[in-house]
């Protein structure tokens, strides 16, 4: 097999992100349109990772957030997004390189996207997550049964619809 001198995987890759990092940009500036809304799971001690020790005591190796109707103050930039999120009635401000983000999932129209932990995140062996390529857009997936649940999410004061990431992950 001839090497890859190009390293078509990572071009890939960080194309996606981009279009990660455009989604969220656009989402900052103008809000979520219509029923858009956006799981995003991402390795916690990742280098860049900016999380509470109580968040972080909490999802030791991965996190999984909802961005929907009870999220403020999200700014994108080049490498990262930083997000007001309220945990048991608990405010945080969270920081997440695009690097740290193992995948991102819009289920108003079935569009997600998986990534393999990069060069700048520290490797840990995937739970509950089928294997992919470097990164690929998700088919739609199958609803099952699931051990995991994402943090859940709320403003102070409401109430927070909990779904499970793993009925959104294709089996």
């Amino acid at each position: 097999m001839a090497t890859d001198h190009i390293r078509y995987d990572v071009l890939a890759r960080d194309a996606l992100r981009g279009v990660l990092r455009q989604v969220l940009s656009d989402a900052a500036a103008h809000g979520l349109p219509g029923d858009h809304h956006f799981f995003i799971t991402f390795l916690s001690k990742a280098e860049g990772v900016k999380l509470s020790p109580r968040l972080l005591a909490q999802y030791p190796e991965e996190m999984t957030i909802i961005l929907q109707h009870q999220f403020w103050d999200l700014v994108v930039a080049e490498d990262k997004f930083e997000v007001g999120l309220s945990f048991g009635g608990i405010p945080e401000r969270l920081a997440v390189p695009f690097s740290a983000i193992k995948s991102f999932f819009d289920p108003s129209v079935q569009f997600g996207l998986q990534f393999e932990p990069s060069e700048a995140a520290p490797e840990s062996p995937p739970k509950n997550v089928p294997a992919a390529p470097a990164s690929s857009a998700l088919p739609a997936p199958s609803p099952g049964p699931s051990s995991e649940k994402p943090a859940e999410a709320e403003k102070p004061g409401e109430g927070a619809e909990v779904v499970r990431l793993d009925r959104f992950r294709k089996k």
